[in-house]
């Protein structure tokens, strides 16, 4: 795939200029988006990265066009289960609605220039060396496996992560308890401290290090091209600030999707096997020639990653569903639906101000010890 220099500039500056218009156009002000605004940017966001994907396919080929929306689906996917772990952050530090908007687009373009150091780095290894495809598969079965294993509690574990984190960070700074707006730092009786806002901020940039840890290996396992792994990750990072608003609720009811994204991962970790022992080029392996092996096409992998996200939706919402109705029927949890709604008091709440999972077991927990 043959990029120039001046494609590669002209991606990257309208790419800086849809992040700068967002940034204008949406989080200056501080509010919280309505259900219609994050709707129709979900959708303008996600029309944009398709319009771009017909571009690759009619400028360099379906085998190339079909590795950039195999790779975006993929990094889409990985990006809703990184919108749980926000979901987590924002609860934890309670960060105010109409600042939450601001905070997820600097996590964003901080995830993004994350990823984009991760792609030069993988890529410059690939180069020079053919079996970091075994490092990278093996390292994708092994967050796989990781995956399932914390599936039974999600929400402890990620809170865990971020308190050892949080202890660590307030050995160094002096912070403060209060927001101030949404500033970073605030001065409180002469003294600079560091808001809650910072450290949210700095929770979520840690976060995104771990997040591209797992998403680079895995797109590079499904095209080498570094352009189309950086666009695909891109494009997949656009809306995902709408895409929280909007799927508030709905991310406590994909209770399958750790499973479904760990197959995922542990398929792209065997492609990557299969391609480095293809490629083999290690003494102690075939005597350092190439391993007879089949290949999968992006085609295939394409069609194993859209099908398995189907399963895991349709399956989780079937699951909730029931769970939903056989609450209805008997006692109903702690913290009422997950989907949102009104309150006994007929007040609407929104998807921002449900309780987290661990929230709704202490609820519970409370209510068996009264």
């Amino acid at each position: 795939m043959d990029v120039s220099s001046t494609v590669w500039i002209v991606t990257c500056v309208v790419i800086l200029a849809l992040f700068v218009f967002d940034f204008f156009a949406h989080v200056r002000v501080p509010h919280a988006p309505s259900l219609k605004e994050s709707g129709t940017w979900s959708a303008v966001y996600i029309s944009i990265a398709v319009i771009f994907g017909l571009f690759v396919w009619w400028q360099w080929g379906g085998t190339y066009g079909g590795e950039y929306f195999a790779g975006y689906v993929t990094e889409k996917a990985l990006s809703v289960d990184n919108l749980f772990v926000f979901v987590i952050i924002m609860s934890k530090f309670a960060v105010p609605k109409e600042y939450q908007q601001k905070v997820l687009l600097l996590g964003i373009v901080m995830a993004l220039v994350m990823r984009g150091i991760f792609i030069a780095v993988g890529a410059a290894a690939i180069n020079a060396y053919s079996w970091v495809f075994y490092l990278f598969g093996a390292f994708l079965i092994f967050t796989a496996v990781k995956l399932i294993s914390e599936s039974d509690d999600p929400v402890d574990h990620e809170e865990q992560r971020e308190s050892r984190l949080e202890r660590f960070v307030k050995r160094y700074l002096r912070t403060s308890d209060e927001y101030d707006n949404d500033k970073l730092f605030t001065r409180v009786n002469g003294k600079r401290l560091a808001t809650p806002m910072l450290m949210v901020l700095i929770v979520i940039g840690f976060t995104d290090v771990l997040f591209a840890l797992d998403s680079i290996p895995a797109i590079y396992g499904l095209t080498q091209e570094p352009y189309l792994v950086f666009t695909a990750n891109a494009f997949a990072l656009m809306g995902l600030r709408q895409l929280y608003f909007l799927l508030g609720g709905l991310l406590d009811r994909l209770v399958y999707l750790s499973y479904g994204l760990s197959f995922i991962l542990a398929f792209i970790g065997v492609k990557l096997v299969l391609h480095a022992l293809h490629e083999n080029t290690l003494s102690f392996i075939n005597g350092g020639e190439h391993v007879s092996v089949p290949e999968i096409s992006t085609p295939v992998s394409l069609g194993v990653i859209i099908l398995t996200l189907v399963i895991t939706t349709v399956a989780s919402l079937l699951r909730s569903k029931v769970v939903d109705v056989a609450e209805s029927s008997g006692e109903p949890e702690a913290g009422g639906n997950s989907s949102g709604g009104a309150t006994a008091d007929g007040e609407e709440t929104s998807d921002a101000d449900r309780p987290t999972g661990r929230e709704l077991r202490d609820g519970r927990a409370r209510d068996g010890d009264a």
